[in-house]
């Protein structure tokens, strides 16, 4: 199951670096297109599109590789009973939160596709399409929370503690 929610993560992190690869062409087909006297409908729609399904799909990878930003000034001065209970009931709040995060996010995209809503810019493009990657995201995000909650609840991998500094590549 773990290399399973591993490949999963790891996928989306590879499809939010494609979608975030498509916002630059996007923006450079508007920039291009400016310039040399053509346009090409929906460049700037796309661009958000693009991006915002890259941040949404971004958001499993990252949290479970301890890369959110963690503020832990209460953690650092709690004793190491206070720690796990305050980092349990953070993950299970987080994991209810990221829940109803991701099931109102389906029920947007489903929505959307039964209504078949279209954007209001020129490129008429059904809603559901671009909020499908943010559906997905959020999904995976709650998963993600799920998944640490369960693993600290049983012991088997405990979030990043306060000073524990990621692997970084810069």
């Amino acid at each position: 199951m773990r290399r399973l929610l591993d490949t999963l993560y790891d996928a989306a992190a590879y499809l939010a670096a494609l979608l975030l690869m498509a916002t630059l062409a996007m923006v450079l087909l508007g920039i291009f297109g400016r310039l040399f006297g053509f346009q090409v409908r929906g460049t700037d729609a796309y661009a958000g599109y693009f991006m915002a399904g890259s941040g949404f799909l971004a958001l499993a990878h990252t949290l479970a590789r301890g890369e959110h930003i963690r503020v832990s000034l209460i953690l650092e001065h709690a004793g190491a009973r206070g720690r796990r209970a305050l980092e349990l009931w953070s993950l299970a709040a987080a994991a209810l939160l990221s829940s109803a995060f991701a099931y109102f996010s389906v029920k947007l995209s489903w929505q959307s596709y039964t209504l078949h809503d279209i954007s209001t810019g020129n490129d008429a493009t059904p809603l559901w399409l671009p909020q499908l990657a943010m559906a997905a995201g959020t999904v995976l995000f709650a998963i993600a929370f799920i998944d640490l909650l369960v693993g600290a609840l049983s012991g088997r991998r405990a979030p990043p503690r306060p000073g524990e500094e990621p692997a970084h590549v810069e």
